[in-house]
């Protein structure tokens, strides 16, 4: 019971922050979709929109050229040679196993190549099992280098007897996701038929933004870091979408949906689509003109990644009708929430997956643009979707992108491409791996320790001529291994909570102000069962509050909640400052990475520095995606507490560390300690047998 309370606290944050991430990005796509050319909102963001034009292919030596990056003879990291051996990749393992870092020109000289092979690769690998060469199949790794260094230990590394296939999110949340970009490209320019590597839905930009790879790169390699982004950002856009087995196993690193078609994927333009949270430019954006101030009148958003509609429509559609006979919405009192809804119950999605109901004129430029927007659709359902035990498929709206899809569409899909077994990712799994649909869809997870040390196992699949799947498992990390059950758990639990505590009090106010609601004569006090209903309402987590409530809350004298105790002894601390709104302060709390990536995005030149005008068009920004008003003033009190050397530029990590939260019953031990377990009181590091709904 504790593991799986643990398991969905972790995961519910995990969501609701990728969810976050996709309505930030939507809002962002509704300012470039209604906002005039030159409002200053939309020239904030407009290039994060732009296609990857920063060259022709055939202009690329030029513009990512390094022969010009000289090698000083200082250099203690290792010489690549080029065309890459083994021998080489082998060095390169071996270097980064001890830290040692990769010169910039033999980076972008990797990359260059990576670049030139992806492009002849097909959308979807072809490859065979045999006896002599079982093939290696590999989950997610999110910049765990450790863990990629043991499955190399422990299964060798790739060679064409040892062909493997990586199936995507190499990048984000770990801190070495560059290191393992540069293995796997290395490898798969030695072995191009043994080595397989498919996109995943964190091989995108954008996301990069909010999860830490655009940070890790310019950290590691300041000057040349913009260039090196740059270039992955194209890089990205060419992996393959798919691999299959013997023509029986499909490998996809999300999933599949009802409308899943291999032989579109195949066809595909994959390069077109840099960002897997946008339709393709030209579909999304008019270049017509129109007097400024004016609403942006038959232009929409044709679908939201929030809410996908199938490219089929199913025989009993409901009646069709047409964006063009409805008005156009340019009321300023509509907020940008409501205009998306709106904008997307006028693209014609209902309630069910597949029924997306699209007359021949709702597309702008006819079946071009439609067939382009049916294509891309195609795409965010295999990097971003989910299984689910229940039949049919449905909008993703945990995450935001993608769908669920049932057992019945697993057999349907399956059935049609006359396939076997389904293997994806995506999902962190506490053994690294699980079956569904009837051993039909196997998600396989290789990086371990995912949410904390020793939250999960991660897994890789070998797989012999008879496509049985055989799975070895292993923890990356020796602390883990060394503590008992208990332990571990108890140390796992103790980091979930402390986790669901800090996004506790960053809601303080709208959960005080939930209670209030149960607490009419203000004595404070509000029954267990208010309790864990106005917290679910506020945190919208979808989370067990009564089974939790044994570790939340100290006590419950006669099934009641002193709620102002409560939020008193969550042992959060604030940084010191001296601010005259502390209402921005809990706004800076609850929209913590919101206002990071908007920094990430301001920041154009990749310094990492902002001026104050910038920081002030940030907070502007983000209020208006949280309909919000800020003050000037307020934002400049923010401003300057945080200017330490006042020189009237702030730094982006230095701010965001600063107003970090930290929790302090978090520092009086760490894994091992004994089998402790308890945060504040309760029931022996229990989750209660009495706090059941």
């Amino acid at each position: 019971m504790r593991r799986r309370c643990t398991w969905n606290i972790f995961q519910s944050i995990e969501y609701a922050g990728e969810q976050d991430q996709i309505k930030l990005y939507n809002f962002f796509g509704f300012l470039m979709d209604h906002f005039t050319p030159a409002s200053s909102e939309r020239n904030l963001i407009s290039h994060i929109f732009r296609k990857n034009e920063i060259c022709r292919d055939t202009e690329w030596e030029r513009h990512f050229c390094y022969k010009s990056i000289e090698v000083s003879a200082s250099c203690t990291g290792p010489h690549l040679t080029f065309p890459m051996t083994f021998s080489g990749v082998s060095k390169l393992v071996e270097a980064f196993k001890h830290k040692q870092q990769l010169h910039a020109r033999y980076v972008l000289q990797l990359l260059g190549e990576t670049w030139r092979l992806l492009r002849i690769l097909p959308n979807i690998s072809h490859v065979s099992a045999c006896r002599a060469k079982p093939i290696t199949i590999c989950g997610d790794l999110h910049g765990h280098l450790e863990d990629l260094l043991l499955i190399f230990y422990k299964n060798g590394l790739p060679s064409s007897e040892k062909p493997y296939v990586f199936n995507g999110d190499f990048v984000d949340r770990g801190k070495n996701s560059l290191e393992i970009l540069l293995i796997l490209f290395g490898f798969l320019l030695v072995y191009p038929n043994d080595v397989h590597l498919n996109r995943g839905n964190h091989e995108d930009h954008i996301v990069n933004l909010r999860y830490g790879f655009t940070k890790e790169v310019l950290g590691k390699y300041r000057v040349h870091g913009k260039t090196i982004l740059k270039l992955l950002q194209k890089i990205f856009s060419w992996l393959p979408l798919a691999t299959v087995i013997d023509d029986k196993v499909l490998i996809v690193h999300g999933g599949i949906s009802d409308a899943t078609d291999l032989g579109v994927i195949a066809r595909v333009d994959r390069h077109k689509y840099v960002s897997a949270l946008r339709p393709p430019e030209a579909h999304t954006l008019n270049s017509g003109s129109r007097e400024a101030g004016a609403p942006a009148e038959g232009r929409r958003r044709l679908c939201s990644l929030t809410y996908q509609g199938s490219p089929k429509a199913p025989v009993h559609t409901l009646p069709r009708r047409s964006l063009h006979n409805e008005p156009a919405s340019g009321q300023p009192n509509w907020s940008v929430e409501e205009e998306l809804k709106r904008r997307r119950r006028l693209a014609g999605f209902d309630q069910t997956y597949g029924q997306m109901k699209r007359s021949d004129s709702d597309f702008e430029s006819g079946d071009t643009k439609g067939k382009d927007v049916d294509e891309w659709k195609q795409i965010v359902d295999v990097l971003w979707s989910d299984p689910m035990p229940q039949n049919g498929c449905i909008p993703n709206e945990v995450r935001g992108g993608g769908c669920y899809w049932g057992p019945d569409v697993t057999e349907e899909v399956l059935g049609r491409h006359d396939l076997q077994l389904l293997i994806r990712s995506h999902e962190c799994k506490q053994d690294g791996y699980e079956f569904c649909h009837n051993r039909r869809v196997l998600t396989i997870f290789s990086a371990s320790n995912y949410y904390e040390v020793g939250s999960n196992r991660g897994a890789y699949i070998r797989m012999g001529p008879d496509l049985v799947p055989h799975f070895i498992q292993y923890q990356a990390s020796k602390t883990c291994r060394e503590l008992t059950l208990r332990q571990s758990v108890g140390w796992t639990e103790r980091s979930a909570l402390r986790a669901l505590r800090e996004q506790l009090f960053a809601h303080k106010s709208d959960l005080i102000g939930a209670f209030r609601e149960f607490d009419p004569n203000n004595k404070g006090l509000i029954s267990l069962t208010h309790w864990a209903g106005a917290t679910e309402r506020v945190l919208n987590l979808g989370l067990p509050w009564r089974v939790l409530r044994s570790q939340l809350v100290s006590s419950t004298p006669h099934g009641m909640v002193d709620y102002q105790q409560w939020i008193r002894e969550l042992s959060i601390t604030e940084p010191k400052l001296e601010i005259s709104d502390n209402s921005i302060l809990e706004t800076m709390y609850k929209n913590h990475s919101n206002l990071e990536t908007i920094f990430r995005i301001i920041d154009t030149d990749n310094s990492g520095l902002i001026s104050f005008e910038e920081f002030r068009q940030t907070w502007k920004l983000l209020s208006s995606h949280l309909k919000t008003e800020i003050s000037d003033r307020a934002i400049a009190d923010l401003a300057r507490s945080i200017d330490f050397n006042k020189d009237g530029s702030i730094d982006i990590n230095e701010f965001m560390e600063a107003f970090r939260l930290v929790d302090v019953s978090a520092h009086s031990g760490g894994p091992g300690r004994g089998d402790a377990d308890l945060l504040h009181g309760g029931q022996q590091g229990q989750f209660g047998p009495d706090s059941f709904p």
